[in-house]
Parts: structure tokens; sequence; C-alpha cells
């Protein structure tokens, strides 16, 4: 059987690259496809090809891998290019936090909404768009499945720069089809979730049985009435006061909300991150040299690039419950010219997206109030220009300060200027 090419960019990147190994090497569609693996980090590189190599043997699945810091040494015939860069994620994410708040501004996180998602999209969006130059030339039919944040601003800006077919992929509405379990007592694989509107942004429109389709909503409303206060506080407070129960987490809503930082000013948990990375980097040397088995890696992760790619390649029409696409539409009360996050049905024929039922006027509101920070973000990444980094950040309702938001454009846009530069013409 033909078996596809697939190109991992990003490979040495461990929070990515287990789940997607998982899905590869679980995945019997795939015996004996290519696998690419790219990464500008020869060190992560080598640590995730050895664990590769013994997934691959001890899964049987008999697969082709590659391993190469140059991407364009192997895009050429790519099916699918697979994206979970970061650029020093950690370090500089550190300062999309920090410097706001030294000017004043409170946020909770600083990675997919507000000051923190301008500047991963400054940094990021060149990057991204050298790629679909690449893929342009050497594989134009190929899908970009990104995981890379800020994923509505990526997918928002492949879209407006590129001809490449982008689709964008999050665990986010999984985060809360399992707190729905938590609050409904039941185990989630007997229920289903459906949701809306953006990335780490999204409202569960549905919640039903997988077995009757009975509705779980009023159920859900009144459990969730009595359950513990202090679970997810901020996503339930939205939840009582615009009737759906959003995603994913409360620092994740909150990044998108004046009022966000409600939720918590404590940022990201940078030293659990650091100690995680410690124990997965020993995870992965017991299991290359032998010490352990892959066989605990070798079941599917819940993520869902590959249950995609294995759709369209192989034509078996499937269901990816979210996925984050240029809206084109889907939900009406949106322009047109953002990203959303959306169910989509995905077989030979590519991929449809799935309109959702209406959402709440004043869920539509809040979404709205994104949509000039997603356009003009990507406008000043495309352009590597100041200037429009500032309206940016005028545009975002997390600023509370014309000063603040001139001082903080000022530090982080030096801090960031090895990274930014013009990239579309």
């Amino acid at each position: 059987m033909k078996a596809p090419k697939i190109v991992f960019i990003g490979a040495g990147s461990m929070s990515f690259g287990i789940p997607t190994f998982r899905d590869i090497f679980s995945n019997k569609l795939l015996k004996g496809a290519t696998l690419c693996l790219v990464d500008i980090d020869e060190e992560n590189l080598d640590r995730m090809y050895g664990l590769a190599l013994v997934m691959n043997k001890e899964s049987g699945q008999e697969l082709h891998i590659e391993k190469t810091t140059e991407r364009r040494d192997v895009l050429a015939g790519a099916d699918f290019v697979i994206n979970s860069l970061a650029i020093e994620r950690c370090e500089l994410w550190k300062q999309d936090f920090n410097v706001p708040k030294k000017y004043g501004i409170r946020h909770c996180l600083g990675e997919n909404g507000g000051p923190g998602a301008l500047y991963f999209t400054m940094r990021t969006f060149p990057v991204i768009m050298d790629i679909m130059r690449d893929m342009e030339e050497l594989c134009p039919d190929a899908y970009f499945l990104n995981f890379s944040n800020p994923e509505t601003r990526i997918v928002l800006g492949v879209n407006m720069y590129s001809r490449i077919k982008c689709v964008g992929l999050c665990h986010g509405i999984f985060m809360a089809h399992w707190q729905i379990a938590d609050i409904l007592g039941r185990d989630w694989k007997t229920f289903d979730v459906t949701g809306a509107g953006m990335n780490h942004f999204q409202w569960i429109t549905a919640i039903r049985d997988k077995e009757t389709g009975e509705d779980l909503y009023p159920l859900f409303r009144e459990k969730e009435a009595a359950y513990d206060p202090k679970f997810m506080p901020y996503v339930r407070k939205m939840f009582h006061i615009f009737g759906l129960y959003p995603t994913c987490s409360d620092d994740h809503l909150g990044e998108y909300q004046a009022y966000g930082y409600e939720a918590g000013e404590h940022g990201y948990n940078f030293e659990w991150d650091e100690q995680d990375r410690i124990r997965m980097k020993q995870e992965i040397a017991d299991v290359v040299s032998g010490k352990e088995s892959a066989e605990k890696w070798l079941s599917p992760s819940g993520e869902k690039a590959v249950d995609l790619l294995t759709a369209i390649y192989f034509n078996r029409q499937t269901v990816i419950p979210s996925a984050i696409v240029y809206n084109g539409g889907v939900i009406p009360e949106l322009p047109d010219d953002v990203a959303v996050e959306v169910p989509i049905v995905a077989d030979g024929s590519g991929i449809r997206k799935v309109m959702p039922p209406k959402l709440p006027d004043g869920i539509i509101g809040l979404l709205n109030n994104q949509v000039s920070a997603q356009r003009m973000s990507i406008r000043a990444a495309a352009a590597g220009s100041k200037e429009l980094a500032y309206q940016a950040l005028l545009c975002d309702p997390v600023i509370n300060s014309t000063e603040a938001a001139r001082l903080l454009n000022d530090e982080l846009f030096e801090i960031n200027r090895p990274y930014i530069r013009k990239c579309v013409d």
C-alpha cells in the first residue's frame, strides 16, 4: 500500500514530539511511511531521532526515518508537514509576561492573547512564512498541520499570505471535555462535546450521551451548581454569565479579556516546565538505552494530527472534533477573515468545516473583540513593523494604557529584534 511522506518541523519538541510519535507508531495505516524529523537544535533532534528508531523497531511499523537540520532537504514530495516550532520558548515567554507587568498591564499568561500573543506572533510568523515559501516551491499540495502558538494568528496569517492548505490543531477542547467529565462524575468516553469560537477561547455548544444522544447540558448545569467552587472558578464564572462552558482553563481563557487577570496573575509555571523537561529527557534516555520499553508510548495520545492526515491520505471520513481554520463564513456572525476553532470532517477530498449552532450574542461580542488584534498582529509581523505592533497592542482589550503600550512595545521589540523582519512583499 502506498504510504505518505510526513515532515515534522520542530521534531525536537518533547511536548509535541512524544504524542506525535505515539500516534504515528501506533497507527497501522502508516506502516512503511516516510518520517522526516527537522529541528535546528541538533541535540534535541538527535534525542528524538533515537527515540523514533526505537519506537519504529518495537512497533514493527517499518517507517523510513530521516533527520536533518535543513528542512529544504526533505520537503520535496511531502504530503503533510507537521509544525511545532518555538523560538526560545520559555526565555522569551518570560519577557512577554514580565515586561508588560512592569508597565502596569494586568494579564495572566502572555501566550495567546494580550501583548504576549503579539510578540509570539512577531517572532514566529516570519519563520512560518519561510516554511510556506519552501512548501509552495517543493510540496505545494501538502497540508500544513500546525501546533505552534498563537494558533489563531498563525492560521490566519498563513491564509492571508499563502496558498498552502493549513489546519491548526489543539487539545484545548479535550481539556474542557475532561473538566466536564469531572463535574458530571462520569467517564469522558461516554459522552461527546462540540464547541466553537477561537483557539483557547472556545465555547462548548453541546454535551451529548454517546449512546443515546441525550442532551446532557441540563444535567451538567445542575451538577456544576453544586460542584467544588475552587475548581476552575474563572471558567465557571464566564459560564454563569454567558451560558456556555468555555475552554480550556482559567489562565488561557483570561488571556483574551480585559478583566482576565481575575483568573490569576501568576503566569506560566516555568519552574515546573523546566523540571518536566528534565523528567522527559530521562524517560527518553531510558527508552533509547533499553532500560525501559517503548511499549508505554505505542498507543494513541489523543492528539488529532495523525487522525487528520490518515483521513485525508487514505480517504477515511473522520470527524475531527476541533480544528483552527480560516473562518470563511463558518461562524457567520464573525468576519470571514479571522481564524476560528470548529469541528471539521476530513476525507480524501480534504476538509469541510462544520457550521456550529448560533452562538449567543454576548459570546460573539467577546470573540469580535479579538478580531482587530488578530489582524493587526499579523500585519505587524508580516511587515516587521514596530509602528503596526503598537497599533495591534492598542486594539487588544488587555491593554489599559497607551503609554504602557508604547513602553512595553519599545522594550519587547528590542528583545525580539533578532527574529523580527519583513516577511511578506
